[in-house]
């Protein structure tokens, strides 16, 4: 049968077979027939198919969207489909995406022989915590909520309501992309002194060059240091884009350290309130210390000493499971709960 003869119905289930926005695009630009049918009354109906093929599940993305502050984060709302709908989805959707890639470092950072690819079902699980987390993010860390009221009742009963809509192993998932968060942010954006200083080892093992962690002094590292003259050019000195672990007569690496144990924890606990989409922009556009810290300093004066809440809501609602959390987080780490699940030989 010619393509031009197919019956509106049949090129509309193709359409919706589609697995990504990007290929609907593309089939209704091979023909007018597929044309026709794309823009007529179906398009909607084709385009949201295609979110949730492509970044399902989409109705955690309209959960985290369409959430406001005059409706508790718990209630699943409804809400009638719309482009502007489908542009919101597609934007969260495009990160979740982002982070579908930075997984498999951070679950197998030093379990190199067990890293792999993640599935597409390992993929929808983590795009699913990845929204619910995102909610959490949105609802309950913001400027409204400051460090003394985290342990009001009634704040602390709101934030276990929306954790109680999930079931124990989905609880589970969320925290295994929440680790995966906390690892980036330690060790990509907010990295501590001893991961500086690791780092630097690493780039230059044959270095005598001792890092300033003091943030409050800025010597000029030795000129005996670097014997290549390439990396004492003005023009990478002068871009916000040189590798921040090597040392210019204008950049101290020890610099970017964001000190060690209690107080590197502090830090961390504080940028976990950022949602995914903050995280990813800083990992991709924040090399340095200071572009981070004129980021925090954008998000106000609640933003700091004022650690996340989600693990700790978390813990609530494991324990009145009657389950124990240190087992939990035990049965993430093995592989038996989470995204990523330990393959099972038969």
């Amino acid at each position: 049968m010619h393509i031009e003869l197919l019956p509106s119905e049949l090129v509309t289930d193709i359409f919706l077979a589609l697995p990504t926005i990007s290929s609907v695009i593309a089939l209704s630009s091979t023909c007018h027939r597929f044309r026709q049918v794309f823009t007529s009354s179906k398009r909607l109906l084709i385009l949201s198919q295609a979110a949730e093929n492509e970044f399902g599940p989409t109705q955690d993305i309209i959960q985290m969207v369409t959430h406001n502050a005059s409706q508790p984060a718990h209630l699943r709302r409804t809400v009638p489909l719309s482009f502007a709908l489908i542009r919101s989805i597609v934007k969260v959707g495009r990160v979740a995406t982002k982070w579908e890639a930075v997984y498999p470092s951070k679950k197998w950072r030093s379990d190199f022989e067990n890293r792999r690819s993640i599935s597409d079902d390992e993929r929808l699980r983590l795009r699913r915590a990845l929204y619910r987390l995102w909610l959490f993010s949105r609802a309950f860390h913001d400027g409204t909520t400051l460090r003394w009221m985290r342990s009001i009742p009634t704040l602390q009963h709101e934030r276990t309501l929306l954790l109680r809509n999930f079931n124990s192993v989905e609880l589970a998932e969320m925290l295994d992309v929440h680790n995966m968060l906390r690892d980036t942010i330690s060790n990509n954006i907010c990295p501590s002194n001893g991961t500086v200083n690791r780092k630097f080892q690493k780039r230059f093992p044959n270095s005598n060059q001792q890092l300033i962690f003091n943030t409050h002094l800025n010597f000029p590292p030795p000129s005996s240091f670097v014997q290549d003259g390439a990396y004492h050019c003005s023009e990478v000195a002068a871009s916000k884009w040189h590798n921040k672990y090597v040392p210019t007569a204008n950049h101290e690496p020890g610099a970017e350290g964001w000190g060690d144990d209690i107080l590197h924890y502090y830090v961390i606990e504080d940028m976990l309130k950022l949602d995914p989409e903050q995280l990813m922009f800083l990992k991709e556009n924040a090399p340095f210390k200071r572009q981070v810290e004129d980021y925090i300093r954008s998000q106000g004066d609640w933003f700091d000493n004022n650690g996340e809440t989600f693990v700790q809501t978390l813990q609530q609602v494991i324990h009145d499971r009657g389950q124990e959390m240190d087992e939990f987080k035990d049965a993430i780490e093995d592989g038996e709960l989470g995204v990523a699940l330990k393959e099972r030989v038969l």
